[in-house]
């Protein structure tokens, strides 16, 4: 087995320990984005089930065939998604990671419902308040999980987010935890490469790791 996702898998078990957690309460999604299907593959062998794209298109180019050879793999959308990919994202992914704006949230509760096929879902929230980032001001969270459970009956079950760049993460994981405790919802996607041990220690139930599994990005 690769000795990266052995050093992944080891240092989560490590924090999730050390935040006195049980050591299931934490999976790994590999961010398996702009990786060729070889290097993907290698990771499936390695026993690997959860893995995040960042693309519709992209994902669509690797993972009908993966998923012939290893039918229990789940994929995860973790990057923005346009409402003109999604019929082609609900068909092809078991997660959406990233509702992001009402108009998202209606189109993907209308393709559900066409489709008769209903993803779990998170909602992306801007924790950092950035303007080049998407996601639901902390502010209007509430709000918009209102809409996406009560209006649209979407299967919302937790949050993400990212954290700017250049700053401490604790405080954004912290915020993250909170809006998601006061709405009751139980996954909470945090923490990358850099950060995911912090993200841990504020209660992430999923860590988005890429670049110390598969090494860096060309």
């Amino acid at each position: 087995m690769s000795s990266l996702l052995v050093d992944v898998q080891s240092r989560i078990a490590a924090a999730t320990l050390q935040a006195d957690r049980a050591l299931e309460a934490v999976r790994l999604v590999a961010v398996s984005k702009t990786k060729p299907a070889d290097e993907i593959r290698t990771v499936l062998i390695e026993g690997q089930r959860l893995f995040g794209e960042n693309r519709v298109q992209e994902a669509e180019a690797k993972w009908p065939e993966l998923r012939a050879e290893f039918p229990d793999a789940k994929v995860h959308l973790i990057g923005p998604l346009q409402t003109n990919k999604v019929k082609q994202a609900v068909a092809l992914f078991d997660v959406i990671e990233t509702v992001d704006r009402p108009k998202l949230a209606r189109a993907l509760a209308t393709e559900m419902q066409r489709s008769d096929r209903y993803l779990d879902c998170l909602v992306q929230i801007n924790v950092g308040e950035e303007d080049q980032k998407a996601g639901i001001a902390p502010g209007e969270a509430d709000q918009f999980i209102a809409l996406c459970r009560n209006e649209l009956k979407l299967p919302v079950i937790g949050l993400m987010c990212i954290p700017p760049a250049d700053e401490e993460p604790a405080p954004y994981f912290a915020l993250l935890a909170k809006i998601a405790a006061r709405n009751d919802l139980a996954e909470i996607s945090m923490g990358m490469s850099s950060d995911f041990e912090v993200a841990i220690q504020f209660g992430a139930t999923m860590v988005r790791v890429g670049t110390a599994i598969f090494g860096t990005r060309s």
